[in-house]
């Protein structure tokens, strides 16, 4: 770390960019000093990328919606983002925090996590609020890479610090800054520039609906914000389902949009699965590590397993679980309703209503502009959805 001035640099020396042998590497100011001071840990070039992408989506998610904001980052695109709703019991034993307090911060955090807990190990993790001490404690026991926040308890911090021998990155952030309109960036030797997307999603982005149901409650409303904030940072394409104040399924980086919404609504099912009984009863080997538990459950979720796969699987269970077959699982679903779905392009075939709507979606934010929108607004019509076109394309690259 080269520290020009004291606590905040003018630039960080990083170990390497991308790959270990993309060498040198370094993340600068172009004037000034650096919005963040590493409080711990030695952060590298992609945990950065992450830190930066998830510390606005948390921002936005808090402005929009003033609550307590988490996101759960991996690889430029979030696995999972929240706002601070209560839990059910249900879901504070599917996220293994039932044995917590959690403040409200750690309960965004938790249900950050606990979209696609799988997706989420080894995550960088970006906080709205200082970091309390709760909430520490949970990120103290998940597998992640550092955290960044606008600031952190002294006990959180002392926690946070004896994370990984002392090697896990904590990063403080300036909850005051504001970057340049104009972002710019070199490819290929080549300098790329264009406007910061300045965009912050509202409820005046929903004003436009344009299907025969009308009715956005408070509740679709929160959750068609949280899919729409989250898209902007999420690798297009993408398409996000949420609910209950979380994202529940992200369909990231995919070059279809039925792609997109396929990936997305998979994994709303399995997190919603994740809630019945069967799997919250499962009986684990004692010791057996949280994300080996989090491996078990999506394997017991699968339809079938190979051999081998078979093997190491039941060696996870103190007694081998019966699987959920199909008409048990169909009959679970049946239960996940009031489902939000935002595209961050248009939508331009019904197929992605079709698949949308066997994952309980009944609200649906996209730009509009295909030049099929109105097959596409009669499906939603024939589902009973409400859709509302935002007129704004939130690719990110």
């Amino acid at each position: 770390m080269d520290t020009d001035t004291g606590m905040n640099p003018r630039q960080l020396t990083l170990r390497y960019g991308c790959n270990p042998h993309q060498t040198p590497a370094r993340a600068a100011a172009p004037s000034g000093q650096l919005p963040i001071t590493v409080l711990a840990g030695s952060p590298g070039y992609i945990n950065l990328l992450d830190a930066f992408n998830s510390w606005q989506l948390v921002q936005e998610l808090r402005a929009a919606l003033d609550l307590p904001a988490a996101a759960s980052f991996k690889h430029v695109s979030p696995a999972g983002a929240a706002v601070a709703v209560p839990l059910s019991p249900a879901l504070a034993r599917a996220y293994f925090v039932a044995d917590l307090e959690l403040s409200p911060l750690a309960t965004a955090y938790a249900r950050a996590r606990g979209a696609d807990r799988v997706s989420s190990y080894g995550d960088w993790i970006a906080l709205s609020d200082p970091v309390d001490e709760p909430t520490a404690r949970l990120i103290g026991r998940e597998v992640s890479d550092g955290v960044i926040a606008p600031g952190y308890a002294p006990a959180a911090l002392a926690i946070l610090r004896r994370k990984k021998g002392g090697k896990y990155h904590v990063v403080e952030v300036d909850p005051s800054y504001t970057p340049s309109d104009t972002e710019s960036r070199h490819v290929f030797g080549i300098m790329l520039e264009q406007q910061r997307n300045t965009h912050l999603a509202s409820a005046q982005d929903l004003e436009n609906v344009v299907t025969q149901r009308r009715d956005l409650p408070a509740t679709a409303t929160r959750d068609l914000l949280v899919a729409l904030i989250a898209l902007k940072y999420t690798q297009s394409n993408s398409v996000c389902l949420a609910v209950d104040g979380q994202v529940i399924g992200m369909g990231a980086g995919q070059q279809s949009r039925i792609h997109c919404t396929r990936l997305a609504a998979t994994k709303a099912d399995t997190w919603y699965l994740r809630q019945h009984s069967a799997v919250l009863d499962l009986r684990f080997r004692r010791g057996l590590r949280r994300p080996d538990r989090d491996n078990a459950i999506d394997q017991y979720l699968l339809d079938t397993l190979t051999p081998a796969e078979e093997r190491v699987w039941r060696e996870c269970f103190r007694v081998v679980p019966q699987r959920l077959n199909a008409d048990e699982k169909q009959t679970w679903l049946q239960g996940l309703t009031g489902v939000a779905l935002g595209s961050d392009g248009f939508i331009p075939f019904r197929d992605n209503i079709d698949r949308a709507s066997a994952s309980g979606v009944r609200y649906i934010a996209q730009p509009g502009g295909s030049l099929r929108d109105e097959p596409v607004i009669a499906a939603c019509d024939e589902y009973g959805m409400v859709m509302a076109l935002t007129g704004v394309r939130l690719f990110h690259h």
